[in-house]
């Protein structure tokens, strides 16, 4: 399974963990000998198929609402599949994501404290469960979480991008940074760790280094939303209006949501001064 990336719609699931052993066992038929044993192993079988066929069919459709953003739906087939394996983490995780991308945040975290009992080493649900606290402003939580999971694999890119996201919440930009920066060398084609650090070295004051980032990283990702509106902005705010207007036409064919100064303040939750930045070229002040 991976993981939420706090505060994007990034979402990568995978039914991987606590494969139940009850459904994964091999029937053994008998020889002709003694044809009873026979019969009931290859109704078991008959039936064990049945149900594989079942679960997988509602893993799809789990995966299928996800993709196209029908998180109620991919829920209510993730609370099916519990029905079926209530003891399995990776669903349980899974189905927290759902919750996180509804906005059902307590609901999620009870589901991700459930995959930390089942599967305490796994570092998966605590990254889960760290996003669902950033998105409660619970923003020291999210770091014991973070710092856990980097506990279990210091080389997790996502562990470190998101705890710079958290340390962002509190407004400590310069240790932000720095996380960003390492989950940018453990991950170079991580683009939204690149991304942070652009907006983490604007936020910091150090705006022809964030701008010479963003355009670096629009060379390589030239359909990158994110980035494309950030560079808006800093135009913006150096001056450059008419580049600053010729860059927004790309940025309103990629992603409308960067019209929405709130959305940007509270969901994508862009540094303070960037957002700024951004607000007064939509109010064209």
């Amino acid at each position: 399974m991976r993981v939420l990336i706090s505060c994007f719609a990034a979402i990568v699931m995978v039914l991987t963990w606590g494969y139940s052993p009850a459904l994964a066992a091999e029937t053994r038929f008998g020889t002709g000998v003694d044809s009873a044993p026979a019969t009931a192993a290859a109704a078991v079988a008959v039936l064990e198929d049945s149900v594989l066929k079942e679960i997988g069919e509602l893993r799809n459709t789990a995966f299928g609402a996800t993709n196209q953003g029908q998180f109620d739906l991919a829920e209510v087939a993730w609370t099916d599949l519990l029905k079926r394996l209530p003891d399995n983490p990776a669903i349980l995780s899974n189905r927290g994501n759902s919750r996180v991308s509804q906005g059902k945040l307590e609901l999620a975290i009870e589901d991700f404290n459930r995959a930390i009992v089942l599967s305490p080493d796994s570092p998966d649900p605590y990254l889960n469960r760290g996003a669902a606290y950033e998105g409660l402003d619970r923003y020291e939580e999210a770091i014991v979480d973070y710092d856990h999971v980097l506990d279990l694999d210091p080389k997790d890119a996502a562990a470190y991008n998101n705890r710079g996201n958290a340390k962002g919440g509190l407004r400590r930009w310069s240790e932000a940074l720095t996380d960003y920066r390492k989950a940018s060398l453990l991950a170079p084609d991580f683009a939204i760790a690149r991304a942070n650090t652009a907006l983490a070295l604007y936020q910091l004051g150090t705006i022809d280094e964030a701008v010479r980032e963003m355009r670096n990283i629009i060379r390589k990702y030239p359909r990158f939303a994110d980035v494309r509106a950030a560079y808006t902005a800093a135009l913006w705010g150096q001056g450059k209006r008419d580049e600053a207007e010729s860059n927004w036409v790309s940025v309103l064919d990629l992603d409308v949501r960067y019209k929405d100064i709130v959305w940007v303040k509270t969901v994508r939750r862009w540094p303070k001064d960037i957002t700024t930045a951004l607000e007064k070229f939509l109010t064209l002040s």
